[in-house]
């Protein structure tokens, strides 16, 4: 048997620390939004977009920041791996699905219709 991997995760109480403020920020961005509310629109959702903004800001320099950007770069760098298919092979692939889920009603049905005549006229004996 294999040893179970482990997950090491490292946090400096630096991290720790942006990453409370980070959320003091977006709750504060929130809590500003409505204790404005006297004042017009665009100050309070000005308000509200520069407090969530300076929140995303400090937590994307924090270590699970940093993570998640290499998280978003690796994955940008799989879907370029990715093989598409031409439009004539999807176009063939979707009519292969309609064809095979109109088969397979057109079998339920057919199934569902003969088991209700057998039940119902065959073996009950109602007639409708």
């Amino acid at each position: 048997m294999s040893a179970p991997s482990t997950v090491e995760t490292v946090s400096t109480g630096a991290d720790k620390a942006k990453l409370a403020v980070a959320a003091l920020f977006v709750l504060g961005a929130v809590v500003v939004f409505y204790l404005m509310g006297k004042q017009s629109l665009w100050l309070r959702v000005a308000a509200l977009l520069v407090l969530l903004v300076a929140g995303v800001a400090i937590f994307f320099t924090t270590e699970p920041g940093r993570q998640l950007i290499a998280y978003g770069r690796d994955s940008v760098r799989e879907v370029k791996k990715v093989v598409w298919p031409t439009r004539n092979e999807a176009l063939q692939m979707t009519g292969y699905v309609f064809a095979f889920v109109f088969v397979m009603a057109l079998f339920l049905w057919l199934t569902d219709k003969t088991l209700e005549w057998l039940l119902y006229d065959l073996i009950l004996g109602w007639r409708r």
